[in-house]
């Protein structure tokens, strides 16, 4: 009988055991996180410091993979196409559920079921640049003067069709009437020099890709796009509180996102971590230094604001008048 007994509950403890089995601890392997843009950059730079607090967390190895291209595109189109198994981590910025359905025909991923979002992670104010050595303004409104004498209008550089970049410049000039070339490079480590160089005129570009720049003195800030100062740059104004900028705020943000199809469990444990890591002042000071304010939240928040401001980059993707195939 007791032998009997055994059997018969053998398979039931087989079958206890397997979602034990199936549920092992995470992270248990390296991972990687896929950055959409080249190495230098405020994405880049913020996701190696999120990524190097990730692995001193969970003791596991998470290198910055760096997959540029098409406004960030390709690296969320290697995401969407890994396996959903939580070693691949993507950082995406809001360009790819919002401005790029938007912008191009057609998109190797679909934004609305290829991406499991994992949280908020930083929002990186843009700030308007110019290159101390050829552009004589030092404010918005002198900006403005200078940009409407040049015969041939100004250049403007950003780090790819339909960035944020791109967009708030084209919404800057198109408000005020200024003639303006848009020259798209692939990242802020080639647009810096060109505008250094003076052969773009001007850029309103992330925050973090700038600051050293600006603190050399090689480039002038003449203003933020954020709603308020930034809080390590609190002598340039906002836009809006500049001259004919009245009302002008955009930020751009960046979320960390598995594949879809990754379970539910480690969706959850990675913005808990995020959580952790971007609460630690120390963590949160260095961020700031660099030009970006850390966030969290979780999955229901990040897709709320996805929601929340769709309506906005599109009408921006329309008053800029691009068209990707």
């Amino acid at each position: 009988m007791i032998q009997r007994r055994s059997l018969l509950a053998s398979p039931l403890a087989l079958g206890l055991a397997s979602p034990a089995i199936a549920q092992a601890p995470w992270p248990n392997r390296p991972m990687r996180v896929i950055v959409g843009f080249p190495p230098g950059g405020s994405l880049d730079v913020l996701s190696r410091l999120m990524a190097e607090e990730l692995s001193r967390r969970t003791g596991q190895p998470v290198v910055v993979e760096n997959r540029a291209g098409a406004a960030g595109n390709i690296g969320a189109d290697a995401v969407a196409k890994a396996a959903p198994d939580g070693t691949t981590i993507g950082t995406i910025g809001f360009t790819v559920p919002l401005t790029a359905p938007v912008l191009f025909n057609r998109l190797p991923f679909d934004a609305e079921r290829d991406f499991a979002w994992v949280s908020e992670v930083w929002e990186l104010p843009n700030v308007a640049v110019v290159p101390a050595a050829h552009v004589p303004a030092r404010n918005i409104a002198e900006f403005v003067a200078w940009a409407r004498q040049q015969p041939r209008g100004i250049s403007y550089g950003s780090p790819g069709v339909g960035t944020s970049p791109h967009l708030s410049a084209a919404l800057f000039l198109h408000r005020l009437g200024i003639t303006g070339e848009h020259v798209p490079f692939r990242g802020a480590a080639q647009t810096i020099p060109a505008i250094l160089s003076g052969d773009v005129h001007f850029a309103i570009d992330n925050l973090a890709s700038y600051v050293p720049v600006i603190q050399e003195g090689r480039m002038r800030a003449l203003a933020v796009t954020s709603a308020e100062r930034w809080p390590t740059m609190p002598d340039v104004p906002t836009l809006q509180e500049a001259a004919g900028a009245a009302g002008f705020a955009a930020v751009s943000w960046t979320m960390w996102a598995f594949p879809a199809g990754t379970p539910e469990r480690m969706v959850r444990r990675l913005a808990e971590e995020i959580a952790a890591i971007n609460t630690t002042p120390a963590i949160a000071e260095r961020a700031l230094l660099m030009g970006g304010r850390l966030l969290h939240g979780g999955p229901e928040a990040a897709r709320a604001r996805i929601e929340r401001e769709r309506g906005l980059w599109a009408d921006m993707v329309r008053i800029s008048g691009a068209r990707m195939e």
